[in-house]
């Protein structure tokens, strides 16, 4: 699947596009356990350690990892559609811009941005219609 998505070694942000196609409740005690309705969302995210994007969205997109970060619950469960790699970008910009797109909203707060401090959740669901864009 890695190779299906231009994934360049650059560190930078990245978006990920996923599909559930039924319910997931969240096994995060501190999130609070929320259960995501089926339909599309969109993970923003930083990949600025060695690899960069390549790496970390690589390891996104490989099923049976270990989990480390929020998105893995989802990306094992859910499938990936499409992929945004930003070259030196941020990952709270990219949640700024998305956001602000029609049909985006944040279900779950704190998902994905427990270290940020300008974002409320770097998770966004989205409408069936979403299309990735920088």
């Amino acid at each position: 699947m890695k190779d299906s998505f231009n994934l360049p070694k650059r560190p930078g942000a990245y978006a990920l596009l996923l599909e559930l196609s039924q319910p997931f409740t969240l096994p995060i005690a501190r999130l609070g356990r929320p259960t995501l309705a089926p339909g599309h969302y969109v993970y923003c995210g930083s990949a600025y350690g060695p690899g960069g994007l390549a790496a970390r969205v690589g390891r996104h997109l490989r099923r049976g990892k270990a989990i480390r970060w929020h998105v893995d619950h989802l990306t094992e469960t859910g499938k990936v559609l499409d992929v945004l790699c930003v070259p030196d970008g941020s990952e709270c910009e990219l949640v700024r811009r998305l956001a602000r797109m029609a049909d985006a909203g944040a279900p779950v707060a704190g998902f994905g941005s427990s270290d940020c401090q300008q974002c409320s959740s770097h998770l966004l669901s989205v409408s069936t219609k979403f299309v990735l864009t920088a």
